[in-house]
């Protein structure tokens, strides 16, 4: 039988956590425990993963991230956090502007999350004798945007995206998991209702269906992700300028258009260049413009010479208009 005494002192450790995570920068913070997990989440995703929705991201097939207990043993709660990303610039518009996606606009958000989350998990571990931290920045596997509903952060969107009523989706999100039994928040609830602007929205017809993603047919995915030497006819087709990733089905999002707000992270406003560069400039970059221009981004994961073909592709495009 848990004393009173313990109650109070996990009560108010989950009050202390709420607040180190404020003061430590993050703009939502919430907790869930570790036991509840979804059934429903779990057969969602491994009816996506059986669908083959997943494309070549074998690493969404990792059994670990369907149980968070395989990631860590002894985890009780998972503390979930969330970081404002939004910059209120706006894009040019012009068919010779290459788009890139806001989330690397500025410095890699793994940095500047784990920085943060080490930091929680350290003063967390501080807190008492024998108690564990593990951090994640979308680093490991698990299902962040899961937990962070459970957390009562937000709700996954019609277009896989988890939106907070303060910020819309443009935020990052991170894990502390710990074997602090700390009493949970309240689940978030879906408030997507009747809205299918995500839906409508997308080009390529990446959204079959509400709460859906088919990578196979996602600009984001194929831009970010696809190592081939071309793209898939479907998606070169319908690039719109895009090079790396794609926000079409953020910003036509009402949550994002009434509720956005400016970050005051100064890292994720944009390096000039990455706004609107030309899409002659980026067909043509070299290795060591690329080293240059993108040391400490995000979009590092996109290869120099896939910048080029995704620009390359967008211009054979838009010529043939």
């Amino acid at each position: 039988m848990v004393s009173q005494n313990s109650i109070l002192w996990r009560q108010a450790l989950a009050d202390k956590v709420r607040q180190q995570a404020q003061e430590l920068g993050f703009h939502k913070v919430g907790i869930a425990d570790a036991s509840d997990t979804s059934t429903e989440a779990v057969a969602h995703l491994q009816t996506w993963l059986q669908q083959g929705f997943q494309a070549d991201m074998a690493w969404m097939e990792n059994p670990k991230r369907q149980h968070i207990q395989r990631v860590m043993p002894e985890v009780k709660s998972v503390v979930c956090v969330a970081l404002n990303y939004y910059a209120p610039i706006d894009r040019p518009v012009g068919q010779e502007y290459a788009k890139i996606s806001r989330y690397g606009w500025g410095r890699d958000y793994h940095k500047v999350l784990q920085k943060k989350l080490k930091t929680l998990a350290a003063w967390l571990q501080a807190q008492g004798e024998g108690i564990q931290a593990l951090y994640y920045a979308d680093t490991g596997p698990i299902q962040d945007k899961v937990w962070a509903q459970q957390a009562g952060l937000g709700w996954i969107a019609k277009n896989g995206n988890l939106i907070t009523r303060e910020y819309g989706s443009w935020v990052f999100l991170g894990e502390v998991l710990t074997n602090l039994e700390l009493p949970p928040d309240r689940p978030h609830t879906v408030h997507c209702g009747t809205c299918t602007r995500c839906l409508e929205a997308c080009p390529t017809g990446a959204i079959p269906q509400p709460f859906v993603v088919d990578a196979n047919r996602c600009i984001a995915y194929h831009t970010i992700e696809n190592r081939d030497e071309q793209l898939p006819t479907a998606i070169a087709a319908n690039l719109q300028g895009w090079v790396a990733g794609c926000d079409i089905c953020q910003d036509v999002c009402p949550w994002n258009q009434r509720f956005a707000q400016p970050t005051d992270v100064n890292d994720f406003y944009p390096y000039p260049w990455n706004v609107a560069p030309p899409l002659t400039e980026l067909a043509t970059l070299s290795d060591e413009e690329y080293e240059q221009r993108f040391t400490g981004s995000a979009l590092r994961r996109i290869k120099a010479w896939m910048l080029r073909r995704n620009a390359q592709t967008s211009l054979q495009h838009r010529s043939h208009e």
